[in-house]
């Protein structure tokens, strides 16, 4: 019998495949939860196991979003198609120059990375527009047939097309785009004006060529997924999450699949900001750890920041690609349950970046993992139920654990408890570092912020990293290790458009900056009632890009209504708080403008939840047992164990504790009190605040 499930999310990530299903009923919210292995190549075939998992027929569902990891895989391992460029002429090798700000500058023998189109596939056409967008050399298409020839002849399957200072004036692409169609009408294009219209010649070129790499494949999974779901009766065509923290259409995903390249993380971030309205904290910092990573993100005010400044395989060794689409502005660390813990040449350990993945997995997994992880360490401790391993679906392989423990004991001479234990808090040390480049390295008070956590080892650690960096609180949102699903269903339909527009802040300026957001506005305008959108849901969000005269980066401001002469000082003196508060200094210097930022946004069928009426406050009928639990940080205490699923509105108990269910453990630790809200989330106040 199904659910009659009128809201439901779904995820696809690199192991399993997630659900969320919620209704609104007369007594509360009914969640659905569900998890399938991910199912490569054919991933579509894991969303529909998952569905049928959770008990959800096709044809109850009212509106579906859906998140994938789709695009960043192909990108990653190598698996798009093979890409033809055609740029300006003289201009064939931006792609190979790249940038001089190697992250490994002293490597005398550094090697770029391989550029994704060798430059045998790498063309020009003649013409030349300037900064300014005027025409300094006409184009000239008279070569263009012997290029698609050599294309076909190369086995070309997708072609990406960025002319220089196209940002400004799109007409010689525009030209060049449509003329490739008419001579090849059925190979897949872009051109760099389709998906950014930013400066900066090699990153809007990358972003080009890998967004034509991942096309082909993309657009083929949007179809069959979209097929799949239609043939079991889905009504409306789902929404396909965004690195932007929105939604958009499957018609418009596929035809730039680059902007999803981050949809996972966009999620759970836009979730953790939707959910801190709900509970009035605006100022959060969002927490997702998984398997392998940990990601952070700061959220102010309500709002999410979004940059364009992303790269893919960005390491201390290599510079990586750069992919100019809007993107949440996160640190992410290789430190999740599965990383691996390692002893260096000089005896010092370490935690990740490296992980034992899902096979073989920790050593608790017992496929034959033979390094001890995170996971390991916690089972260890007792921090995790080894009788109630993931949700009791699997028995934790307690000899293994000794057997990898001891030999990391070995090594740093020490017992197996205090190796456990230094897992725990290196972990935990390695988490603080990356919460602070996102929150006291930008100028931000942590004290002043809320610690969200999610994700399947999120609520582990929050409570001690909460304690460190002297947060507000805590809070563990209800189906914690599914939470970036649940955030897909508050995301709005949202597209950021980014404008270069330089412009000095004195007189006179206000007129042509009010002109190119009205224009912006009025194209997101018309693209939305195109594809059905009422006027009266749509709503925009303006910000500025600005940096002191003759500097290279800019800082982003948040604009408030027309942009008027008499409001350009303010403006400005936003940005010299901004800038402050980042550098911690301001300069006597002229302030420019360099670009517009506008985010356009309509609702599409965003979920609104529904508060139960809060209860007792007794949480006895919650209590599973009690078992002896060793904090890594306070030491070994007797802790009354929690079933997550019994918590209910208006419940409250001290700690030491733990909470278990089946998608994750919370750990509470000594002196923290935990209330539970309205929504079922879990709300911990820490030691200086209980």
């Amino acid at each position: 019998m199904s659910n009659s499930a009128r809201r439901v999310a779904t995820d696809v990530g690199g192991t399993f495949t997630d659900l969320v299903a919620i209704e609104n009923q007369p007594d509360g919210v009914k969640i659905t939860t569900a998890k399938t292995d991910t199912t490569p190549p054919d991933f579509e075939t894991g969303v529909l196991n998952v569905l049928a998992k959770g008990g959800i027929a096709a044809a109850d569902v009212e509106f579906m979003v859906h998140g994938t990891t789709v695009v960043i895989n192909a990108l990653t391992e190598r698996k798009g198609v093979t890409v033809g460029l055609i740029t300006t002429e003289g201009f064939r090798d931006t792609l190979e120059i790249a940038r001089g700000n190697r992250p490994d500058f002293f490597n005398l023998h550094y090697k770029k990375p391989t550029p994704f189109v060798p430059r045998y596939l790498r063309t020009e056409v003649p013409g030349r527009m300037t900064y300014k967008g005027e025409e300094r050399t006409p184009l000239d298409l008279s070569g263009l047939p012997d290029i698609i020839t050599l294309f076909e002849k190369e086995g070309v399957q997708a072609i990406a097309i960025s002319l220089l200072h196209s940002y400004a004036n799109t007409s010689h692409e525009e030209a060049v785009l449509a003329a490739v169609q008419k001579l090849w009408p059925d190979v897949s294009v872009v051109a760099s004006h389709q998906i950014t219209r930013e400066w900066r010649e090699y990153e809007r070129t990358s972003t080009a060529v890998l967004s034509a790499y991942v096309q082909p494949v993309a657009a083929g999974y949007l179809t069959k997924l979209n097929d799949g779901l239609m043939s079991q009766g889905l009504i409306n065509p789902p929404y396909i999450m965004q690195s932007n923290c929105g939604v958009d259409s499957i018609t418009s995903t596929s035809k730039v699949p680059i902007a999803m390249v981050e949809s996972g993380p966009a999620s759970g971030f836009w979730g953790a900001a939707e959910l801190g309205k709900l509970i009035d904290e605006p100022d959060i910092l969002a927490l997702d750890i998984g398997g392998t990573t940990a990601k952070c993100s700061l959220i102010e005010n309500g709002e999410v920041r979004i940059m364009t400044d992303y790269w893919i395989e960005r390491t201390r060794q290599s510079a990586g690609y750069p992919i100019m689409v809007p993107v949440v502005d996160l640190v992410e660390i290789g430190n999740g349950g599965g990383s691996i813990a390692w002893v260096d040449d000089y005896g010092k350990l370490h935690v990740g970046p490296h992980s034992a993945g899902a096979i073989p997995g920790p050593a608790s997994y017992g496929k034959g993992g033979a390094e001890a992880t995170t996971t390991d360490a916690n089972l260890w401790l007792n921090r995790i139920n080894r009788d109630y391993f993931c949700g009791g679906d699997a028995t934790a392989n307690m000899d293994a654990v000794e057997k990898v423990l001891t030999a990391l004991g070995e090594k740093l001479g020490v017992s197996v408890d205090e190796a456990a234990q230094g897992i725990v808090r290196i972990a935990n040390n390695n988490m603080v570092n990356a919460l602070k480049l996102v929150s006291l390295n930008r100028g931000h008070d942590t004290r002043d912020f809320t610690l969200l956590a999610f994700g399947g080892g999120g609520p582990m650690h929050a409570v001690a990293l909460g304690q460190e960096l002297q947060v507000k609180k805590v809070v563990i949102p209800t189906a914690a290790s599914v939470f970036s699903a649940w955030g897909m269903m508050m995301s709005d339909l949202r597209r950021d458009y980014f404008i270069t527009q330089l412009a000095d802040l004195t007189e006179g300026a206000a007129t042509n900056i009010e002109s190119v957001f009205k224009e912006t506005e009025k194209k997101a305008s018309v693209t939305f009632k195109d594809e059905g959108v009422d006027a009266s849901n749509i709503s925009f969000l303006r910000y500025g890009k600005f940096r002191y005269q003759n500097q290279e980066h800019t800082t982003e401001v948040l604009l408030d209504g027309t942009i008027t002469d008499s409001a350009l000082e303010d403006i400005a003196e936003k940005f010299r708080i901004a800038y402050e508060r980042e550098y911690t200094y301001r300069l006597e210097a002229p302030v420019e403008m360099v670009g517009i930022h506008l985010v356009a946004r309509a609702e599409v069928g965003k979920l609104e939840m529904k508060p139960a009426e809060m209860g007792y406050s007794d949480a006895t009928p919650a209590v599973k047992a009690t078992r002896e639990v060793d904090y890594a940080l306070e030491g070994k205490c007797t802790a009354t164990i929690y079933d997550g699923d019994k918590l209910m509105p208006g419940m409250t108990f001290d700690g030491p504790a733990i909470i278990e269910d089946a998608g994750t453990t919370v750990v509470i630790h000594p002196q923290n009190r935990v209330n539970m809200d309205a929504y079922r989330n879990i709300h911990v106040l820490l030691e200086r605040n209980a």
